[in-house]
């Protein structure tokens, strides 16, 4: 017998490892033309478990510090053999991650995967996604370079221009006045402790939730599904649908590794806060669609701050996109609401693309 069967018979009989796997050896995915965008989801948690994996290894060396920062990111890349290496996985999959949780917020749009009752798995989801930017946002500036210094102090900028609690955004996010020392160390505990705890809750609620309604089937197959059970199939989660989404996590890695390979990340200058900002300093690709828009509003629409106005737009956007789906309030909703919706998510992916291209494109 075994090293392995030992061990797992040991378990099976303190745990009862048959009862704690039944839902996954009972789940049931099922099996179209579209399926291979459930992979997406998959992928994301992969690429967070990756950031997790080489941030606690970049921790064993980083000082977050305005006077070592830069330095201890330079030791990582320089010295520590590998460092280099982990640090590009860790920055190459933080902006994977991000574009693979955009391709999974609309695949599940566009798929109508949102419908009753799986409403609170859009919410949980649409989450994520927010959280997901705030890991970039608060991982920038943790190298304390030049272009992360002033992408910082633009960003937080821009938070204080929210009405009436604007001002107090600013001072919070910033530990004072101004970006210091200080608002590096609130950074940092943001990306490695606060933004991680509330991520792995969300996470947790995700996937009991997926757990509990299952995979969606979209209208376009839908007929087919149910009506005609003899030509569709499904596949068990456990083992045969996994064994496939760990082969995607496996393509992911090898996209990853060579992009980390191939293209290291950089490290810039070290942020000099008394320097004049650089020209043409953009933010990371996920926020430029918004900082391009900032640009392009009026300094005054009517008698209002036109970055006032541009910031009250994305936060009801924002708040628009995660109650999508309780705009199809009926039991059976028209098909003018389902319309509406997948109008509204072309008519953002539209605009994202095209802001993100021009943002590039403008001097």
């Amino acid at each position: 017998m075994s090293g392995f069967v030992i061990i797992r018979d040991w378990l099976d009989e303190r745990f009862n490892l048959a009862e704690l796997t039944a839902p996954l050896r009972h789940k049931r995915v099922p099996m179209h033309r579209l399926s291979y965008w459930y992979f997406l989801g998959g992928i994301t948690l992969f690429l967070f478990i990756i950031q997790v994996c080489t941030g606690i290894l970049l921790l064993l060396y980083y000082r977050p510090s305005a006077n070592e920062a830069y330095e201890s990111v330079q030791y990582i890349t320089t010295q520590v053999q590998f460092g280099w290496l982990v640090r590009s996985i860790h920055s190459w999959s933080a902006n994977l991650m991000v574009l693979t949780a955009f391709a999974h917020m609309f695949s599940v749009l566009f798929l109508k995967a949102y419908r009753k009752p799986r409403e609170l798995t859009w919410v949980t989801g649409a989450l994520l996604l927010f959280l997901t930017m705030g890991f970039g946002f608060s991982g920038y500036l943790l190298p304390w370079n030049t272009l992360a210094f002033f992408a910082t102090k633009v960003g937080t900028e821009v938070a204080g221009q929210v009405p009436f609690i604007g001002k107090w955004m600013v001072i919070f996010l910033r530990g004072g006045e101004d970006v210091t020392g200080a608002t590096l160390g609130r950074f940092f505990g943001f990306h490695v402790a606060v933004l991680p705890g509330i991520a792995t809750v969300l996470i947790g609620m995700h996937l009991l939730l997926v757990q509990k309604f299952g995979i969606s089937v979209p209208p376009a197959v839908e007929k087919d599904f149910y009506l005609q059970p003899e030509t569709t199939r499904e596949m068990r989660f456990f083992p045969n649908f996994l064994l496939r989404e760990m082969i995607a996590w496996y393509i992911a890695l090898g996209v990853l590794g060579a992009l980390a390979a191939l293209s290291p990340w950089g490290l810039g200058a070290k942020a000099d806060p008394f320097a004049p900002a650089p020209a043409g300093i953009k933010p990371e690709w996920y926020f430029l669609f918004m900082f391009q828009t900032l640009k392009l509003i009026p300094s005054r629409l009517l008698f209002i701050d036109g970055e006032v106005v541009g910031v009250l737009v994305f936060g009801a956007a924002g708040m628009l996109w995660m109650l999508l789906p309780f705009l199809e309030r009926r039991e059976s909703p028209s098909q003018w609401a389902r319309l509406l919706i997948s109008g509204i998510g072309v008519f953002a992916l539209a605009f994202i693309a095209s802001m993100t291209v021009y943002g590039y494109m403008a001097k």
